[in-house]
């Protein structure tokens, strides 16, 4: 087994490495002065099962290519099998066809890693289902909210309600309340007249006296997230707490995420938070060991269902 990684997450490629007990392999990757990207292994894959850690975190496009060259490289390597770790999928939002002559571009990077040379593929949290379907090579999706329902049993929240940000996100907010036992409330959010943005409007459910876990998959801009946390303090919340797998923290996110009265901002590690983004109220959890697991299991062709039973 040999384990790679590009740039987008090197610190949770490591992190994989150092649970599993193995070496990080190298390779050398540069940026030509016209923005071309080259990639060179520095030691032999021919054979061997291997797995490229690289994300679709900022920069995306870069992040991305950086990935298809990758993957090129170990299969013009001869790598016996090549599995693309990808922690973020990016462009998970253009799943479908829902406005006139578009493109459905989470498809075509499925399309794009699969010719690239990949053999198999592992992600977390999708943001929706059929993505799945989009592939042509067998894969895995997990989930990181058993490790922060972990975190929040720990953490023994009285009084807790879980609201989901929003509406599209109930199903899985259900399931976040029924792994904790609490009861459930949904942020709705409308278009007013013609204005094209929805607005977080009223909370289907009780929030009153209550301390508030606001779930959602990712927080980009954070302006979901951060709208639904001032709509439930305005209805009686005494504290808030927020979770989301995927903190890409796009701008103005930051700012926002800093004015909001939100206790604690807890997300995995995904996506690569740089410390000037890393706010005091951060929690930063580990998904390592759940990918370091999986991979083992992968590499020595044991049941990964059985595995994600037992911790989910």
């Amino acid at each position: 087994m040999a384990i790679f990684s590009g740039r987008s997450n090197r610190p949770l490629a490591e992190a994989i490495c150092q649970a599993l007990d193995v070496q990080l392999a190298g390779a050398d990757i540069l940026d030509f002065p016209n923005e071309n990207i080259f990639i060179q292994l520095r030691c032999s894959a021919r054979g061997q099962d291997v797995f490229l850690v690289q994300g679709l975190s900022s920069p995306v496009n870069r992040n991305l290519v950086e990935m298809l060259i990758f993957l090129d490289a170990l299969k013009r390597a001869s790598a016996g099998r090549i599995t693309a770790v990808i922690p973020f999928y990016a462009y998970g939002r253009s799943d479908k066809k829902d406005q006139p002559r578009i493109a459905i571009t989470a498809r075509l990077l499925a399309d794009l890693i699969v010719t690239a040379g990949a053999d198999r593929y592992m992600t977390i949290d999708l943001h929706a289902g059929q993505i799945q379907g989009f592939f042509s090579i067998p894969g895995d999706e997990f989930s990181a909210f058993p490790i922060l329902v972990d975190y929040l049993v720990e953490r023994k929240i009285p009084d807790a309600v879980v609201v989901s940000a929003d509406l599209g996100f109930a199903k899985k907010a259900r399931n976040f309340a029924r792994r904790l036992d609490l009861p459930l409330a949904f942020v709705e959010k409308r278009r007013i007249g013609n204005d094209p943005k929805a607005q977080a409007l009223t909370i289907i459910g009780e929030v009153q006296d209550k301390n508030a876990i606001v779930v959602d998959d990712e927080v980009d801009t954070a302006g979901t997230l951060t709208e639904a946390v001032h709509l439930i303090k305005q209805n009686g919340a005494r504290r808030v707490f927020t979770v989301c797998t995927h903190a890409t923290l796009s701008h103005p996110a930051v700012e926002r995420l800093r004015s909001a009265p939100i206790e604690e901002f807890i997300c995995a590690d995904t996506v690569p938070i740089p410390p000037e983004k890393c706010l005091p109220n951060f929690k930063i959890l580990s998904v390592a060991p759940l990918l370091a697991e999986t991979i083992a299991r992968t590499h020595e062709g044991r049941s990964v269902g059985e595995y994600l039973h037992d911790t989910q």
